[in-house]
């Protein structure tokens, strides 16, 4: 059937026209030119529906399809080729003794875990190196414990003393841990032993076999005034 013979609707007031006709003899409205590819759409939106918006529809159904497919091709392109990067961050805790513990901007600082050393103690700054350690031990102070002349033990270092500040001060802080209920207080020469940094008297709490045992003691050591207490291996060399 030719598109000529198919009668045509006002968009506006519904009165029929003909396909060449441009205002509306009823109610003046300009009417759809049905010529080119917008006149081929025009007739054919009549043909199957009452009502016509007008010639506008055609571009913004365009740009909507356009839109369309851009956007599926745009998330298509990014779903294959994009690659998720998770950012972590990872905080080594901290040696147990120094003092202090940063604070997390939201949480409150906890305290930090007991650590057991093997390897030689923190040299300080200033500390008497091993020439200058020419006599041997002296005796434990009395009611102090002496270390074990043999073998390998774990203790709890409450304190290390460079030799230069004396023994008299070594000897004063291990009276005050025995004082305080801490076991087994004394003080060694650290030069002496393998597994300690020379330059040191070490002020010790305890004479245990195994570190767990050591650990035990280290809540008592923290609680009764020596907040840097931790546990170290001593060997003889």
């Amino acid at each position: 059937m030719s598109t000529d013979k198919v009668p045509q609707y006002c968009p506006r007031c519904g009165v029929a026209y003909e396909p060449l006709q441009e205002y509306c003899l009823e109610c003046g409205e300009r009417l759809p030119t049905n010529r080119g590819t917008v006149g081929v759409l025009a007739a054919a939106w009549q043909r199957r529906f009452p009502w016509y918006p007008g010639d506008w529809i055609w571009p913004g159904l365009l740009f909507l399809v356009v839109a369309v497919v851009a956007t599926a091709v745009s998330a298509a392109t990014t779903g294959s080729s994009g690659t998720t990067i998770v950012a972590t961050q990872h905080v080594k805790p901290g040696p147990v003794g120094t003092g202090t513990a940063p604070a997390s901007p939201k949480t409150l600082p906890t305290a930090p875990e007991p650590t057991v050393t093997t390897g030689p103690l923190p040299k300080a700054p200033g500390a008497v190196s091993t020439s200058s350690v020419t006599n041997p031990t002296p005796p434990a102070a009395p009611g102090l414990t002496a270390w074990p002349k043999t073998g390998t033990a774990y203790t709890d270092v409450l304190e290390s003393v460079p030799l230069g500040a004396g023994r008299g001060v070594a000897v004063a802080r291990a009276r005050r841990a025995k004082a305080a209920g801490l076991p087994k207080a004394g003080v060694l020469v650290s030069a002496e032993y393998a597994s300690l940094h020379p330059g040191y008297y070490v002020v010790f709490s305890g004479v245990f076999r195994t570190a767990s045992a050591a650990l035990d003691g280290l809540a008592a050591a923290h609680s009764r005034g020596f907040p840097d207490a931790y546990v170290a291996r001593v060997t003889h060399p």
